[in-house]
Protein backbone atom coordinates (compact mmCIF):
# COMPACT_ATOMS: atom_id res chain seq x y z
CA UNK A 1 0.00 0.00 0.00
CA UNK A 2 2.88 2.32 -1.30
CA UNK A 3 0.28 4.96 -2.38
CA UNK A 4 1.34 8.51 -1.31
CA UNK A 5 -1.53 10.61 -1.26
CA UNK A 6 -1.32 14.75 -0.70
CA UNK A 7 -4.81 16.33 0.79
CA UNK A 8 -5.04 20.23 1.35
CA UNK A 9 -7.52 21.73 3.74
CA UNK A 10 -7.57 18.57 6.63
CA UNK A 11 -8.29 20.88 9.49
CA UNK A 12 -12.10 20.05 9.45
CA UNK A 13 -15.05 18.65 7.65
CA UNK A 14 -14.28 16.27 4.37
CA UNK A 15 -10.66 16.71 4.36
CA UNK A 16 -10.09 15.67 8.08
CA UNK A 17 -12.83 12.19 7.59
CA UNK A 18 -10.87 11.72 4.13
CA UNK A 19 -7.72 11.92 5.55
CA UNK A 20 -8.12 9.73 8.84
CA UNK A 21 -10.31 7.33 6.44
CA UNK A 22 -7.46 6.98 3.29
CA UNK A 23 -4.49 6.46 6.51
CA UNK A 24 -7.15 3.71 7.86
CA UNK A 25 -6.97 2.03 4.84
CA UNK A 26 -2.76 1.82 5.17
CA UNK A 27 -1.72 4.64 2.46
CA UNK A 28 0.71 7.44 3.44
CA UNK A 29 -1.31 10.16 3.15
CA UNK A 30 0.20 14.31 3.70
CA UNK A 31 -2.19 16.40 5.52
CA UNK A 32 -1.86 20.17 5.30
CA UNK A 33 -3.78 21.84 7.93
CA UNK A 34 -3.70 26.31 8.65
CA UNK A 35 -3.06 25.43 12.13
CA UNK A 36 -0.75 22.32 13.81
CA UNK A 37 -1.50 22.94 16.87
CA UNK A 38 -5.42 23.21 16.58
CA UNK A 39 -7.89 21.31 17.16
CA UNK A 40 -8.14 19.95 13.78
CA UNK A 41 -4.50 18.82 13.95
CA UNK A 42 -4.36 17.36 17.32
CA UNK A 43 -7.60 15.28 16.13
CA UNK A 44 -5.88 14.05 13.28
CA UNK A 45 -2.48 13.46 15.31
CA UNK A 46 -4.46 11.53 17.93
CA UNK A 47 -6.78 9.24 15.36
CA UNK A 48 -4.29 8.35 12.77
CA UNK A 49 -1.43 6.21 12.37
CA UNK A 50 2.78 7.17 12.53
CA UNK A 51 2.30 7.01 8.30
CA UNK A 52 0.12 10.05 8.56
CA UNK A 53 2.09 13.76 8.14
CA UNK A 54 1.01 16.67 9.07
CA UNK A 55 2.16 19.97 7.18
CA UNK A 56 1.07 23.71 7.90
CA UNK A 57 -0.20 25.37 5.03
CA UNK A 58 -1.96 28.49 4.30
CA UNK A 59 -2.97 29.13 0.49
CA UNK A 60 -3.05 32.24 0.29
CA UNK A 61 0.95 32.16 1.14
CA UNK A 62 3.03 30.97 -1.65
CA UNK A 63 6.06 30.24 0.51
CA UNK A 64 3.68 27.91 2.34
CA UNK A 65 2.66 25.93 -0.54
CA UNK A 66 6.52 25.61 -1.88
CA UNK A 67 7.51 24.56 1.59
CA UNK A 68 4.86 22.09 1.37
CA UNK A 69 6.01 21.19 -2.25
CA UNK A 70 10.03 20.89 -1.47
CA UNK A 71 8.76 17.99 1.56
CA UNK A 72 6.51 16.32 -0.32
CA UNK A 73 8.87 15.97 -3.48
CA UNK A 74 11.73 15.44 -1.05
CA UNK A 75 9.57 12.11 0.16
CA UNK A 76 8.34 11.04 -2.57
CA UNK A 77 10.40 11.44 -5.43
CA UNK A 78 11.54 8.16 -6.27
CA UNK A 79 7.70 7.05 -5.96
CA UNK A 80 5.87 9.50 -7.70
CA UNK A 81 2.80 10.46 -5.72
CA UNK A 82 -0.41 8.41 -6.34
CA UNK A 83 -3.26 11.04 -5.17
CA UNK A 84 -4.19 15.07 -4.72
CA UNK A 85 -6.79 16.40 -3.45
CA UNK A 86 -7.71 19.64 -3.45
CA UNK A 87 -10.33 20.47 -0.53
CA UNK A 88 -9.53 23.53 1.23
CA UNK A 89 -12.44 25.97 0.72
CA UNK A 90 -13.34 29.13 1.95
CA UNK A 91 -15.90 31.80 2.49
CA UNK A 92 -17.12 34.07 4.83
CA UNK A 93 -19.66 36.21 3.08
CA UNK A 94 -23.40 35.74 2.62
CA UNK A 95 -25.05 38.51 0.28
CA UNK A 96 -25.81 39.94 -2.55
CA UNK A 97 -22.88 40.71 -5.21
CA UNK A 98 -23.29 44.38 -4.70
CA UNK A 99 -22.91 44.15 -0.67
CA UNK A 100 -19.59 41.65 -0.93
CA UNK A 101 -16.84 43.73 -0.39
CA UNK A 102 -14.11 43.17 -3.45
CA UNK A 103 -11.99 41.80 -0.93
CA UNK A 104 -14.29 39.04 0.12
CA UNK A 105 -14.13 38.24 -3.77
CA UNK A 106 -10.46 38.07 -3.89
CA UNK A 107 -10.05 35.82 -0.77
CA UNK A 108 -12.43 33.76 -2.33
CA UNK A 109 -10.28 33.73 -5.04
CA UNK A 110 -6.96 33.45 -3.48
CA UNK A 111 -8.22 29.83 -1.76
CA UNK A 112 -10.56 28.35 -4.00
CA UNK A 113 -9.17 28.80 -6.85
CA UNK A 114 -4.74 30.14 -7.21
CA UNK A 115 -4.22 27.89 -4.02
CA UNK A 116 -5.51 24.89 -5.86
CA UNK A 117 -3.74 25.92 -8.78
CA UNK A 118 -0.91 26.25 -7.56
CA UNK A 119 -0.66 23.34 -5.74
CA UNK A 120 -1.36 21.29 -8.47
CA UNK A 121 0.71 22.52 -10.56
CA UNK A 122 3.43 22.17 -7.79
CA UNK A 123 2.68 18.51 -7.71
CA UNK A 124 2.15 17.65 -11.40
CA UNK A 125 5.67 16.23 -12.38
CA UNK A 126 4.96 13.99 -9.57
CA UNK A 127 1.70 12.77 -10.23
CA UNK A 128 2.67 12.44 -13.68
CA UNK A 129 5.13 10.05 -12.83
CA UNK A 130 2.69 7.99 -11.39
CA UNK A 131 0.01 8.36 -13.52
CA UNK A 132 -1.90 9.41 -10.86
CA UNK A 133 -5.24 11.27 -9.61
CA UNK A 134 -6.29 14.28 -9.19
CA UNK A 135 -9.73 14.53 -6.82
CA UNK A 136 -11.17 17.98 -5.88
CA UNK A 137 -13.85 19.33 -3.71
CA UNK A 138 -16.06 22.32 -5.37
CA UNK A 139 -19.33 23.07 -5.10
CA UNK A 140 -22.59 23.19 -7.37
CA UNK A 141 -22.78 26.74 -6.64
CA UNK A 142 -19.83 27.33 -9.00
CA UNK A 143 -22.86 25.62 -11.24
CA UNK A 144 -25.71 27.25 -10.47
CA UNK A 145 -26.34 31.09 -9.70
CA UNK A 146 -27.40 30.84 -5.98
CA UNK A 147 -28.41 33.55 -4.03
CA UNK A 148 -26.23 35.62 -1.93
CA UNK A 149 -22.94 33.35 -2.70
CA UNK A 150 -21.46 35.24 -5.44
CA UNK A 151 -18.03 35.54 -4.14
CA UNK A 152 -17.68 31.54 -3.22
CA UNK A 153 -19.66 30.66 -5.98
CA UNK A 154 -17.55 32.27 -8.74
CA UNK A 155 -14.38 31.31 -7.46
CA UNK A 156 -15.35 27.35 -7.49
CA UNK A 157 -16.99 27.87 -10.77
CA UNK A 158 -13.49 28.78 -11.93
CA UNK A 159 -12.09 26.15 -10.24
CA UNK A 160 -14.66 23.40 -11.73
CA UNK A 161 -13.30 24.62 -14.83
CA UNK A 162 -9.70 24.60 -14.30
CA UNK A 163 -10.15 21.21 -13.27
CA UNK A 164 -12.16 20.30 -16.87
CA UNK A 165 -9.30 21.56 -18.31
CA UNK A 166 -6.83 19.49 -16.41
CA UNK A 167 -8.67 16.46 -17.07
CA UNK A 168 -8.54 16.72 -20.75
CA UNK A 169 -5.44 18.03 -21.35
CA UNK A 170 -3.68 15.29 -18.80
CA UNK A 171 -5.19 12.49 -20.52
CA UNK A 172 -2.37 11.52 -22.72
CA UNK A 173 -0.20 11.26 -18.96
CA UNK A 174 -2.86 8.56 -17.69
CA UNK A 175 -4.17 10.96 -15.14
CA UNK A 176 -7.36 10.75 -14.09
CA UNK A 177 -9.61 14.26 -12.85
CA UNK A 178 -12.41 14.15 -10.68
CA UNK A 179 -14.48 16.77 -9.37
CA UNK A 180 -16.91 16.54 -6.07
CA UNK A 181 -19.82 18.28 -6.15
CA UNK A 182 -21.30 17.57 -2.12
CA UNK A 183 -24.33 18.85 -1.25
CA UNK A 184 -25.06 20.72 2.08
CA UNK A 185 -22.67 19.31 5.13
CA UNK A 186 -21.96 20.57 8.53
CA UNK A 187 -18.04 21.18 8.25
CA UNK A 188 -16.07 23.66 9.81
CA UNK A 189 -17.41 27.05 10.94
CA UNK A 190 -19.67 26.63 7.80
CA UNK A 191 -22.07 25.73 11.05
CA UNK A 192 -21.54 28.50 13.46
CA UNK A 193 -24.43 31.11 13.78
CA UNK A 194 -22.36 33.11 16.20
CA UNK A 195 -19.81 33.22 13.23
CA UNK A 196 -22.26 34.53 10.73
CA UNK A 197 -23.42 36.83 13.01
CA UNK A 198 -20.34 38.40 13.39
CA UNK A 199 -20.04 38.34 9.86
CA UNK A 200 -22.93 40.36 9.34
CA UNK A 201 -22.45 43.18 11.78
CA UNK A 202 -18.81 43.52 10.18
CA UNK A 203 -20.16 43.73 6.44
CA UNK A 204 -23.03 46.00 7.91
CA UNK A 205 -20.29 48.30 9.09
CA UNK A 206 -18.43 48.30 6.12
CA UNK A 207 -21.36 49.05 3.83
CA UNK A 208 -21.38 52.59 2.18
CA UNK A 209 -24.28 54.99 3.66
CA UNK A 210 -25.71 55.04 0.53
CA UNK A 211 -26.09 51.41 -0.41
CA UNK A 212 -26.96 50.70 3.51
CA UNK A 213 -29.82 52.72 2.75
CA UNK A 214 -30.89 51.23 -0.56
CA UNK A 215 -31.37 47.63 0.58
CA UNK A 216 -31.62 48.42 4.31
CA UNK A 217 -29.98 46.57 7.52
CA UNK A 218 -33.11 44.86 7.89
CA UNK A 219 -32.34 42.73 4.30
CA UNK A 220 -28.85 41.89 5.71
CA UNK A 221 -30.42 40.49 8.78
CA UNK A 222 -32.75 38.38 7.22
CA UNK A 223 -30.21 36.66 4.70
CA UNK A 224 -28.56 36.25 7.69
CA UNK A 225 -31.80 34.95 9.86
CA UNK A 226 -32.95 32.55 6.35
CA UNK A 227 -28.92 31.43 6.04
CA UNK A 228 -28.82 29.58 9.77
CA UNK A 229 -31.95 28.15 9.37
CA UNK A 230 -30.69 26.62 6.33
CA UNK A 231 -27.57 25.60 7.97
CA UNK A 232 -30.24 23.11 10.61
CA UNK A 233 -30.52 20.97 7.27
CA UNK A 234 -26.82 20.25 7.08
CA UNK A 235 -25.82 16.58 6.97
CA UNK A 236 -23.58 15.95 9.61
CA UNK A 237 -22.59 12.63 8.14
CA UNK A 238 -19.74 12.96 5.97
CA UNK A 239 -18.96 9.64 4.55
CA UNK A 240 -20.74 9.90 0.55
CA UNK A 241 -18.59 12.76 0.56
CA UNK A 242 -15.25 10.62 1.53
CA UNK A 243 -16.36 7.79 -0.17
CA UNK A 244 -16.79 9.85 -3.52
CA UNK A 245 -13.20 11.17 -2.75
CA UNK A 246 -12.15 7.75 -2.16
CA UNK A 247 -13.32 6.37 -5.12
CA UNK A 248 -11.75 9.24 -7.22
CA UNK A 249 -8.83 8.28 -6.10
CA UNK A 250 -8.76 4.01 -6.38
CA UNK A 251 -11.44 3.03 -8.83
CA UNK A 252 -10.05 1.79 -11.71
CA UNK A 253 -12.65 3.66 -13.87
CA UNK A 254 -13.34 6.95 -11.53
CA UNK A 255 -16.59 9.03 -12.60
CA UNK A 256 -15.64 12.82 -13.77
CA UNK A 257 -18.07 14.03 -11.43
CA UNK A 258 -19.17 13.24 -7.69
CA UNK A 259 -22.71 14.38 -6.70
CA UNK A 260 -22.75 13.54 -2.89
CA UNK A 261 -25.60 15.31 -1.21
CA UNK A 262 -29.36 14.90 -0.83
CA UNK A 263 -31.11 16.67 -3.48
CA UNK A 264 -28.94 17.21 -6.30
CA UNK A 265 -30.57 15.48 -8.93
CA UNK A 266 -33.51 17.37 -8.78
CA UNK A 267 -31.70 20.71 -8.66
CA UNK A 268 -29.49 19.60 -12.02
CA UNK A 269 -32.22 18.70 -13.78
CA UNK A 270 -34.23 21.83 -12.96
CA UNK A 271 -30.98 23.56 -14.00
CA UNK A 272 -30.97 22.03 -16.79
CA UNK A 273 -33.60 21.68 -18.41
CA UNK A 274 -36.33 24.13 -16.97
CA UNK A 275 -36.47 27.54 -18.19
CA UNK A 276 -34.41 30.35 -16.35
CA UNK A 277 -36.88 31.84 -13.91
CA UNK A 278 -38.04 28.43 -12.58
CA UNK A 279 -34.51 27.27 -11.79
CA UNK A 280 -34.28 31.10 -9.88
CA UNK A 281 -37.06 30.48 -7.95
CA UNK A 282 -36.27 27.23 -6.97
CA UNK A 283 -32.78 27.91 -5.59
CA UNK A 284 -34.33 31.00 -3.73
CA UNK A 285 -37.08 28.66 -2.43
CA UNK A 286 -34.26 26.28 -1.49
CA UNK A 287 -31.48 28.26 -0.20
CA UNK A 288 -32.23 31.96 0.39
CA UNK A 289 -34.96 34.21 -0.86
CA UNK A 290 -34.43 37.63 0.18
CA UNK A 291 -37.11 40.16 0.84
CA UNK A 292 -37.03 43.40 -1.47
CA UNK A 293 -34.54 46.02 -0.42
CA UNK A 294 -35.58 48.82 1.49
CA UNK A 295 -35.67 51.59 -2.10
CA UNK A 296 -37.85 49.16 -3.44
CA UNK A 297 -40.59 48.73 -0.97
Amino acid sequence: AGLLLSLAGCDSGFGQATARHLDAMGFQVFASVLDLQGPGAQELRRSCSSRLTLLQMDLTKPEDIQRVLQHIQTHTNSTGLWGLVNNAGFNDTIADAELSPLGKFRTCMEVNFFGSLELTKGLLPLLRSAGGRIVTVSSPAGDMPFPCLAAYGASKAALSLLMDTFRSELQPWGIKVSLVLPGYYKTGTTCDPAFWNLQKKQLVASLPRELLQAYGEDYVEEINRQFIQFMKVAVEDLSAVVNSITDGLLAANPAVRYYPGQGLGLMYFIHRYLPYFVRDLFLKGFFINPKLPRALR
